[in-house]
C-alpha cells in the first residue's frame, strides 16, 4: 500500500505519529496498514482478548473503559483524532476501546506493526514518547478529579469537548456563540468525572440557568460565555 495513497488526505497526518516519521518509516508502516471506519457503539478492541490490532484514529471518539468487579463498566480514558490505539508488545488488550461516534482508523496488525519498530528504532522512540505524553495526561486528570469541585470538572469537561470535538460545530458568526454534539451520555460523563448522573445534570442546568450554556437538544450545547466558563473551570 504506497504512502501517498494512504497519506495524502490523511487529516490527522502531521499531529498523529506519522507526522514524526520519514519517507522509508511512513513506507514501511503503510505497507502494513489499511483504512477502516467503524460506527457508533461498535467495539474495536475487547478487554481480555488476544491483542492483535495497534491503529492511528484518524476520526472521531473512542473510549477506553474497564469492568469493575460487580460488573460495572468504567470508562477510563478517551481517545481523539491523531491518538495511538492499543498496545504493542501486549499479548492481551487490558481495556475495551468503543466507539463513542463514527469513527475512521488507519489500523496495523499487531504483531506486524512490532517487526516494523524493531526494524526502524527512531519510531519505536517516538511511540514510546507519545505513550509517556499520554501517561502524563492521565496523571493529570486524576489530580483533576481528586481537587475539583463537581463544578469545575463539568465546566472543564465541556471545554475539552469544544477543543477536542468543537471543530465540527457551528458558530452564527465569527467569535461568537460555540454549538457542538456532545459524544457522551450524560451517564458517561458523569463515569469520566466520577460523579453520579444526577450531579451531572444538575450541574448542567446551573450552566444553563447562568446563561453560560445552552442546550438546544439532546446532546447539543451552545457556550454562549467561554470566559465564564473558563473562570468556573480554573477556580480550584
Amino acid at each position: 500500500m504506497a504512502s501517498s495513497n494512504i497519506c495524502l488526505d490523511c487529516a490527522v497526518r502531521d499531529a498523529a505519529l506519522c507526522g514524526s516519521l520519514d519517507d522509508g518509516e511512513l513506507r514501511a508502516l503503510n505497507s502494513i496498514g489499511e483504512r477502516r471506519r467503524s460506527p457508533r457503539g461498535s467495539t474495536i478492541i475487547w478487554a481480555g482478548d488476544e491483542s492483535v490490532i495497534c491503529a492511528n484514529l484518524l476520526s472521531g471518539m473512542l473510549k477506553l473503559a474497564t469492568s469493575t468487579p460487580d460488573g460495572r463498566e468504567q470508562i477510563v480514558g478517551l481517545l481523539y483524532p491523531a491518538y495511538f490505539v492499543g498496545q504493542p508488545y501486549a499479548d492481551e488488550a487490558d481495556n475495551t476501546v468503543e466507539a463513542l461516534t463514527d469513527v475512521e482508523l488507519c489500523v496495523f496488525p499487531r504483531r506486524q506493526f512490532e517487526h516494523v519498530l524493531e526494524d526502524h528504532a527512531r519510531m519505536e522512540r517516538l511511540l514510546l514518547q507519545r505513550t509517556l505524553t499520554a501517561l502524563q495526561e492521565a496523571r493529570s486528570r486524576m489530580l483533576m478529579l481528586a481537587r475539583k469541585s463537581a463544578s469545575e470538572k463539568v465546566a472543564d469537561f465541556l471545554l475539552e469537548m469544544a477543543a477536542k470535538v468543537g471543530a465540527g460545530g457551528c458558530r452564527p458568526a465569527p467569535g461568537g456563540p460555540l454549538t457542538f454534539d456532545l459524544p457522551l451520555t450524560r451517564g458517561q460523563m458523569a463515569d469520566v468525572l466520577g460523579l453520579t448522573i444526577e450531579t451531572v445534570s444538575r450541574q448542567l442546568t446551573r450552566l444553563k440557568a447562568s446563561g453560560i450554556i445552552t442546550l438546544p437538544g439532546t446532546r447539543a450545547v451552545t457556550i454562549s460565555d467561554r470566559a465564564a466558563l473558563e473562570a468556573i473551570a480554573a477556580a480550584a
